[in-house]
């Protein structure tokens, strides 16, 4: 259902969580553009994902928070995991239910 509600509304998604993670101080970056963008591709990686690739990236950290989120999850395991490897990344600062919890708020507001 989430899924299926995140095609209509994964650049705004985007826009929101990066803005949000860079307001936060959560993640610091030399393009902010540029973090939009990988979060967006994230995202459209997410829609077309199958069941295990979803609980491949997600299981590392399924165990966050109690019911969490799926798009919530998968994005704040792609910050954690692969983000960091960016050019654009300076750094990630925060725990990771902190960054969690911020996108987990955008997340809300596009995909209540």
């Amino acid at each position: 259902r989430a899924l299926a509600a995140l095609r209509d509304c994964s650049e705004p998604l985007a826009n929101g969580i990066a803005m949000k993670l860079v307001e936060s101080e959560l993640v610091e970056t030399t393009n902010k553009n540029g973090l939009e963008e990988q979060i967006h591709k994230c995202l459209e990686k997410l829609c077309y994902a199958d069941d295990f690739d979803i609980d491949y990236q997600t299981s590392p950290i399924r165990s966050l928070v109690q019911q969490p989120h799926v798009i919530s999850l998968y994005v704040t395991a792609f910050v954690i995991e692969q983000l960091i490897d960016n050019k654009d990344i300076v750094d990630i600062y925060g725990s990771d239910e902190e960054i969690y919890f911020t996108i987990h708020k955008q997340v809300r507001k596009y995909l209540p």
